[in-house]
């Protein structure tokens, strides 16, 4: 029996859009990964957080889910841009298939970059607003 082979743009896919809950890391490594459960738990711990200090900024309570959300583009990124062959000797030893990346990673990644991009540069913008002017810009 040959082992399920994992491919790299579903990866790719995974991380960009449900990274902050480490769905990548459960499709690649299972539910013995660590780093998933850290991503997982981010959510959960985010909304107590919220919770508990209600009148907190957003981005103070649910740091720890940006700060996944955000490791998630990068880790989104590292994934597609791994060459095929490297992704196959670490990931698809066993499954007897080969990976050939195409467009569609291509274009993934373009938009994981922009969106990434974008959250980090917002997430940054924001806690400089609330560090520096006590949230006067909204």
């Amino acid at each position: 029996m040959t082992a399920r082979h994992k491919n790299k743009t579903i990866a790719t896919l995974l991380a960009s859009i449900c990274g902050a809950i480490g769905l990548h890391r459960f499709f690649l490594y299972g539910h013995r990964d660590r780093w998933a459960w850290v991503h997982f738990l981010s959510l959960p711990l985010s909304l107590l957080a919220w919770r508990l200090w209600p009148e907190q900024p957003w981005l103070f309570t649910g740091g720890l889910l940006v700060a996944s959300a955000l490791t998630g583009f990068l880790e989104a990124l590292v994934i597609g841009l791994t060459p095929d062959e490297k992704w196959d000797a670490v990931h698809n030893r066993e499954s007897g298939r080969t990976s050939a990346s195409n467009w569609p990673l291509a274009l993934l990644l373009v938009l994981t970059l922009g969106l990434g991009a974008t959250a980090l540069i917002a997430t940054i913008a924001r806690l400089f607003d609330l560090l520096y002017t006590g949230g006067a810009y909204g």
